[in-house]
């Protein structure tokens, strides 16, 4: 399950989306308008800035921007960043794969292949989809 921190960044994410390229929104206009408590979302956009994801302006009509286009922001790049890895199990995990303790061999355990299809679909899907495509309703 993801955790509220990566739900709230892809609806921050999504709002941003929607404004590419017009103009910069406040902490204040996100956090009312996808319904995210302002403390919190104040951290996860300075998470996303960190990451280069986000810009921000100062001033009167400051707030943030998406440093990147909407369609080369992938759901999977997000929830790796909040989340780490996509895997439901860390032996089928690419980028943080650990060695099953209950396995006497991966390479026949049933268990392993099922969610290793699950997650190679998983993968598939969330980097099939970028924030453009959610916002614009792209497929």
């Amino acid at each position: 399950m993801l955790t509220q921190k990566t739900r709230y960044s892809m609806l921050a994410l999504t709002r941003l989306a929607k404004e590419y390229g017009k103009e910069t929104l406040s902490i204040s206009q996100i956090a009312e308008s996808e319904l995210i408590p302002k403390r919190f979302l104040e951290s996860i956009l300075l998470e996303l800035k960190k990451n280069g994801y986000l810009g921000s302006k100062f001033g009167k009509n400051g707030g943030y921007y998406l440093m990147k286009r909407p369609e080369d922001i992938t759901l999977l790049e997000i929830i790796r960043l909040f989340e780490g890895s996509v895997a439901l199990l860390a032996c089928t995990s690419e980028k943080f794969y650990q060695p099953c303790e209950h396995c006497k061999d991966e390479n026949t355990c049933v268990i392993r292949h099922t969610f290793k299809d699950i997650r190679d679909f998983t993968l598939n899907k969330l980097s099939n989809t970028n924030f453009a495509m959610l916002v614009f309703n792209q497929d």
